[in-house]
C-alpha cells in the first residue's frame, strides 16, 4: 500500500511538472504580427502621453498632430506616414534630438513597417473612419445598405 501511494504522488508530481512546462512553453511563443502591432500602438500612445506631460518635451509636443491609434482602422497607414513626416521635420533641432522623441519616431517607423510589409495581409480593418484617429471618437459607421435597414427597423 505504501508503494501505491508513493507511485500516485510521483504521478501527480510528474503531471504537475508537465502542466507547468506547457504553461511556460505557451508563454514563450513568439509574438504574432497582430500582437506586435497592438503592443507597438500601445507603446506609441504611452510615449505620446509622456511627451505631452513632460516639462522638457511639452513645447515639442505642441507641433505634433493629435493621434489615437487603432490598428483596425484602414487609415492608420496614412496617419502614421503623416505623423512620421512631422516628427522628422520638427521645427527645432533640440526637439528632433530629444531621446523620447527619437524613440517615438523609431516606434512609429517600426509600426508602419510592420503594418505595410510584414502584416500586410494579416490585419483586418473594421473601419475606415480617418477622423477617429485624430479625435479618438470611434463611432460605428454604417454603409448605405445597412443604414437603410436600420431606418426601416425603427
Amino acid at each position: 500500500m505504501f508503494w501505491a501511494e508513493r507511485d500516485m504522488s510521483a504521478q501527480r508530481l510528474a503531471s504537475c511538472f508537465l502542466l507547468l512546462g506547457l504553461i511556460w512553453f505557451t508563454s514563450c511563443a513568439p509574438p504574432t504580427c497582430y500582437s506586435r502591432a497592438l503592443e507597438l500602438s500601445k507603446e506609441i500612445m504611452r510615449d505620446l502621453d509622456k511627451i505631452h506631460k513632460h516639462d522638457r518635451t511639452k513645447t515639442c509636443a505642441e507641433s505634433l498632430p493629435k493621434m489615437f491609434l487603432d490598428v483596425h482602422n484602414s487609415c492608420i497607414r496614412s496617419k502614421l506616414r503623416d505623423f512620421l513626416y512631422v516628427t522628422e521635420n520638427l521645427p527645432t533641432e533640440s526637439c528632433r534630438e530629444r531621446p523620447l522623441l527619437r524613440l517615438l519616431k523609431r516606434r512609429v517607423r517600426t509600426l508602419l513597417s510592420i503594418i505595410t510589409r510584414a502584416c500586410y495581409r494579416d490585419l483586418v480593418f473594421y473601419t475606415d473612419d480617418c477622423e477617429a484617429l485624430e479625435t479618438g471618437n470611434i463611432s460605428p459607421r454604417y454603409s448605405e445598405d445597412r443604414l437603410e435597414h436600420v431606418i426601416e427597423d425603427a
